[in-house]
């Protein structure tokens, strides 16, 4: 089963988005701050990391340079949540270490093609690297 590690301190998104994803297969982990999220992608190995931006304790920008900058955690596909939709907010996303960004409302038919990606590979492109060829 999918697992999906979302880093979310709004109670009302977290439930929403676990609930509708868990319905849908996947397995969630909920972490409700930075470091808290942080923590927890160590130690659970998500295959994609739902990550809001503006967190307390740790925010999200320094979350995604620090899973990007260790080994066990650099590879993770990482999808930015965040109310910020201004010019220039994708590429500050993806050069913090987010692999796509998705603006809040959160648009669920979007999200899970943007996860679906995610697990293919489709996304490593915008971190400059080329998508891995699978075997056979």
């Amino acid at each position: 089963m999918t697992k999906i590690l979302l880093v979310e301190d709004h109670e009302e998104l977290w439930d929403f988005l676990s609930r509708r994803l868990r319905r849908r297969g996947f397995e969630v982990a909920l972490a409700h701050d930075g470091q808290d999220g942080l923590d927890k992608a160590r130690s659970e190995q998500p295959d994609v990391i739902l990550l809001d931006m503006n967190l307390p304790v740790m925010d999200g920008w320094t979350v995604a340079r620090t899973l990007r900058g260790e080994a066990a955690t650099a590879r993770i596909p990482i999808i930015a949540l965040t109310a910020h939709a201004m010019a220039g907010d994708r590429a500050k996303v993806i050069e913090a270490g987010c692999d796509d960004y998705h603006p809040k409302p959160v648009d669920f038919t979007r999200l899970l093609s943007q996860i679906d990606a995610a697990l293919l590979g489709e996304m490593t492109e915008a971190r400059g690297s080329a998508p891995e060829t699978p075997p056979g």
